[in-house]
């Protein structure tokens, strides 16, 4: 198969859920390739730390050559989170992903900078554009950002979901949605969900057997190593004073 049809298997594979690491660079994409992960899915909001920019602020430029970056380090089919796409037409988004070589990726259906939720029929007719330009070369994880955007009814993530899905989203992705709403969105919409680890929330494999088919940590695996990684530097900090 190529790779991205074994990105789409995966997500309709025995061992669900389908747990995606979200590497940030090259070296923590090679870390989670070589732990055994069948494939990864770059966060946004991750490489835009490792680059030293907001979430939401990395240019265009820079967020695809991070995640050819990634890709040349790994063997496994990565899916790259490109936000809302940077304002670029389908045909433009899908040369870009494939001239990065990912395999898939994440578009979000509200404003970066607004928050404003985009009129979903619109969203749907890009996500079908993108969908007409890559063929099966891409696999599609529609974002649906109504409860990031605080609208808490599970009805409207549905709406959306269905839009997206019949526009040809391989898999749609209610972030933040309650755990308890997954097993719902899952069977109303009929394409695989995709659910995202939260620090105080459940555990990927419980996410799974909540309704989720596939799992990713958002930046939350960046900022957790980030943090390992102040507690190593205050240490040293402390054992170089005490030697002066």
């Amino acid at each position: 198969m190529t790779a991205a049809e074994t990105l789409r298997a995966l997500h309709h594979g025995p061992d669900l859920p389908l747990i995606l690491p979200g590497p940030w660079d090259a070296g923590s994409a090679k870390v989670f390739a070589d732990a055994g992960f069948e494939a990864l899915a770059t966060p946004s909001a991750g490489i835009a730390a490792a680059l030293g920019y907001e979430d939401g602020s990395t240019p265009a430029d820079e967020m695809f050559a991070a995640v050819a970056r990634i890709v040349r380090a790994v063997e496994v089919p990565v899916s790259a989170d490109v936000e809302a796409g940077y304002g670029l037409s389908a045909k433009e988004l899908v040369g870009r992903l494939a001239d990065a070589g990912a395999v898939g990726c994440n578009l979000e259906d509200s404003d970066p900078v607004t928050g404003v939720l985009y009129e979903p029929a619109a969203q749907a007719d890009r996500l079908a554009r993108v969908r007409a330009e890559a063929g099966e070369a891409l696999v599609i994880n529609a974002r649906i950002d109504t409860f990031l955007r605080g609208v808490e009814d599970p009805e409207e993530a549905i709406s959306r979901g269905l839009l997206y899905a019949e526009a040809g989203a391989d898999c749609v992705y209610p972030i933040l949605a309650p755990p308890s709403s997954l097993a719902e969105i899952a069977g109303a919409v009929g394409v695989p969900v995709n659910a995202v680890v939260t620090p105080d929330g459940p555990t990927p494999r419980e996410l799974g057997a909540l309704g989720a088919s596939r799992v990713t940590f958002g930046p939350g695996l960046q900022r957790r190593a980030m943090a390992s990684l102040a507690e190593t530097a205050a240490r040293l900090r402390e054992e170089s004073r005490g030697r002066s």
